[in-house]
């Protein structure tokens, strides 16, 4: 399959008080060759949560047990689930013209990318934050900057982690810490 050239919003360095965190499962790596089963957002005004999306996808193929394994979604959950092209649509219309923002949100952005384009011709064009940037620059002592990682480094409960409903809201969390420590380092 050729690769998509895609015109995307722009990865911003922002401290947004009104955004969507968002997060996907996925079949695989490949944005090109693998299945969204999962898609979560959660709309946050003025740092509250205001608004909640969630919806298992019915893939083309079986769920492979090792994502089975990581997920905890299995091929009878997603057997009467909606397909990719009714599912990503309902996430467009959620996000609307949000600033979205995500833990290594690049992954997400460009599988939500290629789905919406393919299904309904339109581009995901919002900007985004990618809180894993944070991570990177502020807790350079951790052995890495997982998610998980980050989260029990911080006291944030992880467990449920991998399904996307509970990764948005891990995912909001350590941005909070992280934009919280990142503002006093600036303050210093």
């Amino acid at each position: 399959m050729e690769r998509i050239k895609r015109k995307k919003g722009k990865s911003r360095i922002a401290f947004p008080e009104d955004y969507c965190v968002v997060d996907i499962e996925t079949t695989g790596l490949s944005p090109e060759e693998c299945e969204i089963i999962e898609i979560a957002a959660v709309r946050y005004r003025n740092g509250e949560k205001t608004a909640f999306f969630n919806t298992l996808i019915r893939p083309h193929s079986a769920i492979a047990p090792f994502i089975t394994e990581l997920t905890g979604i299995t091929n009878d959950m997603v057997k009467d689930a909606p397909e990719i092209d009714t599912a990503i649509k309902d996430f467009y219309d959620f996000a609307g013209n949000d600033m979205l923002m995500g833990y290594n949100v690049n992954f997400d952005i460009n599988f939500l990318y290629d789905n919406l384009l393919r299904c309904h011709g339109i581009c995901l064009s919002n900007d985004f934050v990618d809180v894993l940037r944070f991570a990177r620059k502020v807790l350079t002592m951790l052995p890495d900057r997982r998610q998980t990682t980050v989260a029990a480094y911080y006291g944030i409960e992880i467990t449920g982690a991998h399904r996307a409903a509970k990764d948005c809201e891990i995912c909001n969390a350590c941005y909070l810490r992280l934009r919280d420590e990142m503002r006093r380092q600036s303050e210093n």
